[in-house]
């Protein structure tokens, strides 16, 4: 085509209709909410409401009552939808935020176990705010759930405060797979060891060894070494099984326990999953 030819309004015309076009594929701050509530954080695995089996009761997204039972603590997820009575309908959005990276309820108390708020921290301010417009537009459940019950006192902070974190671009791979692995997906929160004051092993990330308790069976469940150390685990496995194991739950040789959040990982985008796939590649090697 030749530029030069054209009459400038047409020139302009196009120019319009392609820059229209952009804008028409950019994606909004509810849609990257939903892409990650629904994918990668996964916070329906914990606050969504179940029955005595296990299965997501219907209407009841994000309403809280899943109890987590550890030796120091008999944590209730609580209910995050925006009913101003039972769940967060009367916070702000500077006060969700708040919560989500500083374990900070409007209050001023401390949330505890098993939220992982030192991961959580890291979540970038675009995302942290993609995830409130989530919050925010799911359906107000009226439900109320108990209190925890912590037998150890919960620490005045997490950390200094955070103001502001800005966003892992996806181009760097191993960078942004490292983000979704530990601050949206909080996938070392479970597969790395914990010290006898229940702190992480911070040097042997990714090395599990963790017991936990699945909430709907009972069942006890010890995290896989996801390290080169483990010579029966993922470093045998090919990059397609890594995905397969992440989003339907199902390694080489067996299933893996309904404890992982499969039902909103498959719908994790391509992408993400290489990411998140080239950085577990790089965990050092570590034993519990």
């Amino acid at each position: 085509m030749n530029l030069r030819a054209m009459p400038v309004v047409m020139i302009l015309m196009i120019a319009a209709l392609l820059t229209g076009v952009a804008g028409a594929s950019a994606e909004t701050v509810l849609e990257r909410g939903t892409y990650l509530m629904r994918g990668i954080v996964a916070c329906g695995n914990c606050h969504t409401t179940r029955d005595a089996a296990g299965k997501i009761e219907p209407g009841m997204e994000l309403a809280g009552g899943t109890v987590f039972v550890a030796p120091v603590f008999r944590a209730v997820a609580p209910n995050i939808t925006p009913d101003p009575e039972t769940g967060i309908g009367r916070w702000t959005d500077d006060q969700i935020v708040d919560a989500i990276r500083n374990g900070k309820r409007p209050d001023g108390t401390t949330i505890g176990p098993p939220m992982p708020i030192e991961f959580y921290r890291g979540i970038s301010d675009a995302d942290v705010r993609a995830l409130v417009a989530y919050l925010r537009a799911v359906p107000p459940v009226r439900h109320q759930v108990e209190k925890s019950v912590y037998k150890i006192p919960l620490p005045p902070s997490y950390g200094p405060p955070v103001a502001s974190v800005p966003s892992t671009p996806p181009s760097n791979k191993i960078a942004y797979g490292r983000y979704l692995a530990s601050n949206l997906g909080h996938c070392l929160e479970c597969h790395t060891p914990r010290a006898a004051d229940g702190q992480l092993v911070m040097d042997k990330l990714g090395a599990g060894g963790q017991e936990i308790e699945v909430p709907w069976t009972g069942a006890m469940v010890l995290t896989s070494n996801l390290t080169p150390a483990n010579p029966a685990g993922m470093a045998r496995w090919t990059d397609q099984q890594i995905k397969t194991a992440i989003t339907k739950g199902e390694r080489p040789d067996r299933p893996l326990a309904q404890l992982m959040a499969f039902d909103w990982y498959q719908n994790i985008s391509d992408a993400d999953l290489d990411a998140l796939v080239t950085y577990l590649r790089t965990l050092k090697p570590a034993v519990p």
